[in-house]
């Protein structure tokens, strides 16, 4: 913790960028203390992308404290909570962190999780934003629930629209998981955006949250000869698959589902990973100075580049903090009105605003994996 106290109070540019955010808001009468809950999937198979949420969500915590974003004397808490990746874990851990009276709360990990979960804090008319919930029916559950992760839907078709400019793709193969949300989501996301841009789909193949073999569906996918496969998958089955077709001799593109979006991919799938293309709704590339400050102090704090969902996640913590102080308030529903007048926020994901239905508004981009890092496809 002193090394990360150094780090970040030393960094000229961080508190350059920290003094634009505070702007001209007013010092809130904010409570001495204020909790908001997460709940991130630690162990399972969401665990990863949660190590790198809870980086993020400790980065801003820390920011906004060490600035005194909030006011002086305030002070931003979080409470985690594991909820293994199983949507009845997440439900009980939900109403434990509503017992704890948190303010707010971020996640589940999961959009299964969350399409069971979330409805217990909109009963109780607490504000949850998905960080990394790209589903359908997300913000359709109620008027408290938010995310600033771009739906599935979004950033599939940009994707596929990219893809088939620069890579000339006229038939596709499609392999879902078929027994989870997220990746029901992206399965129907794919199919729509083939379909808008006039690629064949050749082939549709489906797996079980769980697999290991998917010699079966690759094979009669190869034999289809398609330009590219599009895969809806967690990390863990998103490996496999990537690591089977390029031992089955597949030397088109794998194009990805926000299930890719994870440094895990290409460690783990290796060389196999190369040419691996998924939308992301974070464009790491981005000279925005937030961006900038925000990769800089990740980097030296945890020796690593952050990915999609540590920047999310980070960008969460910061929403609540903003509708907080322009609301003056802690109250759940005061909150929920600030997060609604969001626009054109700057942040780590770029310029951000929430729409009526409490869906994010900012752009996507596409990437590639090169020399086994994700750079932008351009």
């Amino acid at each position: 913790m002193l090394i990360l106290r150094k780090t970040l109070v030393t960094s000229l540019l961080l508190l350059t960028v920290i003094a634009s955010l505070l702007g001209s808001c007013a010092k809130a009468e904010l409570p001495a203390t204020i909790s908001i809950g997460a709940l991130l999937s630690f162990t399972g198979s969401g665990s990863a992308y949660a190590m790198t949420q809870r980086n993020g969500i400790e980065l801003a915590i820390h920011e906004i404290n060490t600035s005194k974003f909030l006011g002086e004397g305030k002070e931003l808490k979080v409470i985690f909570a594991d909820t293994g990746s199983s949507a009845d874990t997440a439900v009980t851990a939900m109403q434990e962190l509503l017992d704890k009276n948190v303010a707010a709360i971020i996640g589940p990990t999961l959009s299964a999780e969350a399409l069971k979960a979330d409805p217990l804090a909109q009963k109780k008319g607490i504000p949850v934003m998905g960080i990394s919930n790209t589903a359908a029916g997300i913000t359709e559950m109620g008027d408290f629930v938010f995310r600033d992760s771009l739906p599935e839907s979004s950033v599939i078709d940009e994707t596929i629209k990219v893809v088939t400019a620069k890579l000339d793709t006229k038939k596709a193969a499609v392999l879902w998981g078929e027994s989870e949300a997220y990746t029901i989501a992206g399965y129907n996301a794919f199919t729509a955006a083939l379909k808008k841009y006039n690629v064949e789909i050749v082939k549709d193949s489906t797996f079980k949250l769980g697999d290991t073999d998917f010699k079966a569906q690759l094979d009669g996918i190869i034999a289809a000869n398609p330009d590219a496969i599009c895969v809806s998958a967690l990390a863990k089955e998103a490996i496999g698959i990537t690591k089977q077709a390029r031992a089955m001799g597949y030397t088109g593109a794998i194009i990805g589902g926000n299930g890719f979006n994870t440094k895990n991919v290409i460690t783990q799938a290796g060389a196999a990973a190369e040419g691996v293309i998924v939308g992301t709704a974070w464009n790491y590339e981005s000279q925005d100075p937030v961006n900038v400050s925000f990769i800089k102090a990740y980097r030296a704090i945890y020796g690593s580049q952050p990915d999609q969902f540590a920047t999310q996640a980070y960008t969460s913590v910061w929403l609540y903090a903003k509708a907080m102080l322009a609301g003056n308030s802690v109250s759940p529903k005061a909150i929920r009105s600030e997060l609604l007048k969001i626009q054109s926020y700057v942040t780590a994901l770029g310029e951000f605003s929430f729409t009526k239905d409490r869906e994010p508004h900012h752009i996507s981009a596409v990437q590639i994996v090169k020399d086994g890092a994700f750079i932008i496809l351009k």
